[in-house]
């Protein structure tokens, strides 16, 4: 059985992959668990020589590796090359910081020396999407390696040109040569590999369907997991907002990477005496957003990484518009080749509806007004989801107020977009998933914290 990457622009098989055997599967498992071994024993010195190694590999090629990401699920080519320089750069704060993120930590007792050290688990599996195909595994790679682990990737399987580079940027770094693998198999055969005695460890990135089919697995074979699913993240914007500064920033929050953003602003939750203003901005802006290769200058709405994506994002707007919701501009399906959907925004969303109830994963915006301060926290917190979002005021101490105790997620911004940094933890809570990736937090997911006690006698 081949895999077969598809580029979503020209619907045109661009290569195909050998589906793995068991026995290819169980071989690499046995050298990443091997490779492991003696990665563990590796001081924080040499793991951070070869993980700035990493990064300059990353910053070296990032121009092909952008292109990968282009024709394998529709990343517009400017997008991809900032993808790649924030993988270079997670990588390098990782170098940088491990060995004081895991250094031992004394705790005065009544033992003669009695403290916590940290280490690492053994060899994680990582179940990955292809909407940031770096990104998302760079994210738990880089700590996961200084942590002294070893990382095995089930990618997507669309993006399998991708997952067999990143795993030549490591081999190129110099790091063991099994201790980074990419597994090329199907879904059904995650349960497999998670029960693997071979395998301490899962993380996932995915949608709240597969995070609970991994996190069953995981529990049934009792070992630590980590989820990042989906969200709806909320883009609150009060009276005394910049409107102009919202509405630039917004566009970008929701409409990047094609729409296709778990912590993208999806619900743009605004104050009635501000709605006519910022609704009237809003779609005029995203009346300038161009659509087409996105290998172009100037593309900013390449495709939607599959075609079956974009019908079911699709069949989500026709629902919302059926049971009563206005569409501003957009939400029809462009004739000709290609998974294109294009900018949309969609108004007067009410309880019920699909775009108020689902996750919309694409191109598609939803306004919603609200009275005050108060409606909007509550709209806000009015979901399954919990992975971030952003509230808008030119009073910080306001902001600050709302983002820090009433926001109910795992992040939340003041005037600025959700976004994840390599320097604060990233993760949410309720459907969007649980634990925690980057700073210091996600490094010591995926290690033993164990107390050490030590008596003179």
């Amino acid at each position: 059985m081949m895999f077969k990457s598809i580029n979503p622009m020209t619907g045109k098989v661009i290569a195909e992959y050998p589906k793995m055997t068991s026995a290819q599967v169980e071989g690499i498992l046995e050298q990443a668990e091997q490779a492991q071994q003696g990665w563990r024993n590796t001081g924080f010195e040499e793991r951070a020589r070869l993980m700035f190694k990493a990064s300059d590999v990353l910053l070296a090629g990032k121009r092909r590796y952008a292109k990968m990401m282009t024709d394998e699920m529709g990343k517009i080519a400017a997008q991809g090359i900032g993808e790649i320089e924030k993988c270079a750069w997670v990588c390098r704060y990782y170098a940088e910081n491990a060995g004081a993120f895991l250094s031992p930590e004394d705790i005065e007792t009544d033992a003669h020396h009695s403290f916590v050290n940290y280490s690492p688990l053994g060899v994680v599996l990582a179940v990955m999407p292809w909407n940031f195909p770096f990104w998302q595994v760079f994210r738990f790679a880089a700590p996961g390696l200084m942590a002294g682990n070893g990382c095995v990737l089930k990618h997507a399987r669309n993006v399998s040109g991708c997952a067999l580079m990143i795993e030549s940027v490591f081999r190129e770094a110099g790091f063991p040569q099994h201790l980074f693998r990419t597994l090329l198999v199907d879904v059904s055969e995650t349960s497999r590999i998670i029960h693997n005695p071979r395998i301490a460890a899962v993380t996932i990135t995915a949608s709240v369907k597969a995070g609970r089919a991994v996190a069953s697995e995981a529990g049934k074979a009792l070992k630590k997991c980590v989820l990042e699913l989906g969200g709806s993240d909320p883009f609150i914007v009060l009276e005394d907002a910049d409107i102009d500064q919202a509405v630039e920033v917004g566009i970008i929050g929701r409409f990047q990477n094609s729409g296709q953003t778990c912590i993208a602003a999806k619900r743009f939750i605004v104050v009635e005496s501000v709605y006519e203003e910022f609704k009237q901005k809003f779609v005029a802006a995203v009346a300038q957003l161009k659509m087409g290769n996105p290998a172009e200058e100037g593309v900013y709405i390449g495709p939607q990484a599959r075609v079956d994506l974009r019908d079911g994002l699709a069949e989500q707007v026709q629902r919302t518009v059926a049971a009563g919701a206005t569409v501003l501009i957009g939400g029809e399906i462009p004739e000709g080749d290609g998974a294109f959907y294009p900018a949309t925004v969609l108004a007067d969303v009410k309880p019920g509806m699909a775009a108020w109830e689902e996750e919309l994963f694409g191109p598609v915006a939803t306004l919603i007004r609200v009275a005050d301060e108060a409606e909007a926290i509550q709209v806000a917190n009015g979901t399954d989801f919990g992975l971030s979002g952003s509230v808008w005021t030119q009073d910080l101490a306001r902001g600050e107020r709302i983002a820090a105790n009433q926001i109910e997620s795992g992040a939340a911004f003041v005037n600025d977009m959700s976004k994840s940094d390599p320097r604060m933890p990233f993760g949410g809570i309720r459907q969007s998933g649980y634990g925690r990736e980057l700073g210091v937090f996600g490094i010591r997911e995926f290690v033993n914290v164990h107390s050490v006690w030590v008596t003179k006698r």
